[in-house]
């Protein structure tokens, strides 16, 4: 089954959960709505990618794992959308949830995610708790503070931002929980490939902050130059658009170079250089091309 299907199944399997009776109606539509249609999917990809490369020995909670990530960043950009944040109208090439439903329900929707994503490797564990549990843990700890997306999110806050430690709570994150996540759900431990999540995370976020300021909406179905707007930290803003090529194409040759030893470390460097060429405004040299 190719990735993109069986991410596509774990995702639906997880939100008819949510949706089951006595759901509230429009709070079961909006879930669906967050979800669907998706963007790249590439944090489940990277992490079913991670688990097939160590032998993928329990596929049921890999890909229990898969969604309950994408779940949790389905959940991020519901929130991100509010007008307490970016006030977005348009995520993906369609209204907000909160445009389409409005703020109320959009919080719900956010935290319904967030909670259904820590359901979906509970329920998945049964035949390896330990591994579950290990999961549950990752997860929570690259969701919230001090480490997570919420952290993240926190440091807009702040009077002074270190651009470094911003751009790995805020993205670079759930890249780390996608790398750990699929290591130990195919019985591998996690740490080996904590410097891989990292290094594809700061890559994203570059590539994001040059799409913000290189790109348009319609390429990217989202408002652009939200980081000039809002006075958001960006890698553009920090170091121009060439010295942000240049850390761009820097952390994928180190995210190829950090690839633990293991049986698919081949076909997990193809997907991170076919990844780069898909997600990045600019197309750089990555060694092996």
């Amino acid at each position: 089954m190719p990735l993109s299907a069986r991410i596509d199944a774990a995702l639906q399997s997880a939100i008819r959960v949510g949706q089951a009776d006595p759901a509230p109606a429009k709070l079961a539509e909006a879930l669906a709505y967050a979800v669907t249609p998706g963007g790249a999917r590439i944090r489940p990809t990277i992490l079913l990618s991670v688990a097939l490369a160590c032998g993928d020995s329990d596929p049921g909670l890999a890909s229990a794992a898969a969604a309950a990530l994408e779940l949790i960043h389905c959940a991020s950009l519901v929130h991100d959308d509010l007008p307490a944040f970016d006030d977005a109208p348009i995520r993906r090439g369609k209204p907000t949830v909160h445009r389409a439903y409005g703020e109320p329900l959009a919080v719900l929707t956010g935290d319904s995610l967030i909670i259904l994503a820590f359901d979906t490797v509970a329920t998945a564990g049964a035949e390896n708790p330990a591994r579950a549990l290990e999961l549950t843990r990752i997860l929570a700890r690259r969701t919230g503070m001090p480490f997570g997306i919420c952290a993240g999110q926190g440091w807009e806050s702040e009077p002074r931002i270190d651009l470094a430690a911003y751009h790995q709570a805020k993205t670079g994150a759930l890249f780390m929980a996608a790398t750990e996540m699929g290591a130990v759900a195919a019985g591998e431990p996690a740490e080996p490939w904590v410097e891989l999540g990292a290094r594809i995370g700061e890559a994203f976020q570059v590539a994001d902050d040059l799409r913000d300021a290189l790109e348009s909406e319609a390429t990217l179905g989202k408002p652009v130059g939200q980081d000039v707007r809002l006075g958001r930290p960006s890698a553009v803003t920090e170091f121009g658009v060439e010295g942000a090529i240049d850390r761009l194409k820097n952390n994928l040759a180190g995210a190829i170079a950090s690839i633990p030893s293991c049986p698919g470390e081949a076909a997990l460097a193809e997907m991170v250089r076919k990844t780069a060429e898909r997600l990045t405004p600019v197309r750089p040299t990555i060694p092996g091309e």
